[in-house]
């Protein structure tokens, strides 16, 4: 129980992270809360994250609405020892004040709670999704990314369609909305220019100018900004090499077929499988379960296996499957489904897309060959999984033709050398060609 009054802050919710958008308070003003209760529901650029409490107490005040953009560290709530304990919130907040939010546009005209104290006039209702007052005084509700994404265009969430749960406007709305739009058009806003801005000569906007050139420019996503980040830092900071192996899978899929024709059991992809030939190279070879750290060498007792998800919009996440040495296949396919559709949803923990002994990345089922994979830091290893093809092999001085698929084991040659990598490689390849050493 907090002993005396405390002021809650933004965590730091996902590395390299300097803020987030408070998507929705869980907990409303008043509640009383335990230690591990979530308070509000984070959206950072890869995940909607749960803010736990440290404390127990009484959540008093909310000092940002739903919606905001904060700071990491910034103050986000007020916790009391019980509800009528007296307080000073200008004291407590000190010099710092509470987290400016981000302009909301009401019937009133824009309002912005200042420094230190807290607005309610136009914060949403403890629990719901942030919204906006269009100009017929209806409201608007769109999710925190989707009402930041417009703003950074230049939009209007009046004239977007909602496509998500009760008419709410997504991430994909604005996007859909800058796809159709002609560059260089006008999009409606609140409120109208004054007499110096209609008379100022305006300068052709890099969107006219691509207009003119038959180009369209479309705003980055968040996600696709950390996603490019992240990799430019992989290509240029770790020493990649890459090792192929041509694995004949005519055994996997015929088990596959077998396990698949029962129709009361849980349909198995042959991904299922690749992860439980990746857990058997790891327990084969634990020398490669590692990671690489300036501080030394990180050895992974456990074997999680990250899984490659492409999102709508183009984004890419890695939720990781933990135990999969300790799992069945068909409990790894539900883990598996489960976390790459709440990726879809966005609806990932941040806990769940940390750590990792590596990562499966499989365009295999859009007849993709052969492909390399960029290592996902801090993890050693990436492998990619091509398409299962016909193709001719030689068998006992024979030629034949089977089922191969070709995988690429991208590793960071600081935790992984040669010929650990290729040893590994090949107990992936037994596993994979005898997919019973996979199961056991």
């Amino acid at each position: 129980m907090a002993d005396v009054a405390s002021i809650i802050r933004l965590p730091e919710v996902m590395a390299n992270a300097t803020e987030a958008v408070i998507a929705t308070w869980v907990a409303a003003e008043g509640t009383e809360v335990s230690v591990g209760d979530v308070l509000a529901e984070i959206e950072t650029e890869r995940a909607v994250v749960e803010m736990n409490a440290e404390e127990a107490g009484v959540l008093a005040k909310h000092l940002v609405p739903a919606g905001t953009l904060v700071q990491v560290g910034a103050p986000v709530a007020l916790l009391l020892a019980s509800a009528d304990e007296p307080y000073d919130l200008a004291a407590l907040l000190g010099e710092e004040g509470a987290a400016e939010p981000e302009p909301e546009v009401g019937a009133q005209g824009p309002t912005t709670a200042p420094s230190g104290t807290v607005s309610s006039s136009t914060d949403p209702e403890p629990g719901s999704a942030s919204s906006d007052t269009s100009h017929g005084g209806s409201r608007v509700f769109a999710s925190p990314l989707a009402r930041k994404l417009a703003r950074e265009a230049g939009v209007s969430v009046d004239v977007l369609t909602g496509s998500g749960p009760g008419g709410r406007i997504v991430r994909r709305d604005v996007e859909r909305h800058l796809a159709e739009t002609p560059a260089g058009a006008a999009t409606p806003s609140h409120g109208a220019p004054s007499s110096a801005d209609a008379a100022a000569p305006s300068r052709p906007s890099p969107s006219a100018l691509l207009a003119a050139a038959g180009e369209t420019l479309v705003p980055h996503s968040p996600m696709r900004r950390a996603i490019a980040r992240r990799l430019t830092e992989s290509k240029q900071t770790v020493p990649h090499f890459y090792l192929v192996a041509e694995t004949r899978v005519d055994a996997l899929l015929a088990l596959r077929a077998q396990a698949n024709a029962d129709p009361a059991r849980r349909k198995l992809s042959v991904n299922d499988f690749v992860l439980k030939a990746v857990a058997a190279a790891f327990r084969a070879v634990p020398e490669a379960n590692v990671a690489w750290s300036e501080e030394g060498m990180r050895r992974f007792e456990g074997i999680d296996v990250a899984v490659a998800v492409a999102t709508e919009g183009g984004g890419l996440l890695t939720p990781v499957v933990r135990g999969v040495d300790r799992l069945t296949v068909t409990e790894v396919s539900a883990a598996v489904a489960d976390l790459a559709g709440r990726a879809r949803e966005g609806r990932l923990r941040q806990d769940e897309l940390e750590g990792g002994s590596t990562t499966v990345s499989n365009l295999g089922m859009f007849g993709t060959r052969e492909f390399s994979a960029i290592i996902n830091p801090p993890q050693a290893t990436i492998l990619a999984v091509g398409a299962a093809i016909d193709s001719p092999v030689v068998v006992d001085g024979r030629l034949e033709v089977a089922k191969v698929m070709r995988c690429t084991l991208s590793a960071d040659h600081r935790a992984i050398d040669g010929a650990l990598a290729a040893r590994w490689l090949a107990a992936f390849t037994e596993a994979i060609e005898n997919p019973v050493v996979a199961l056991l």
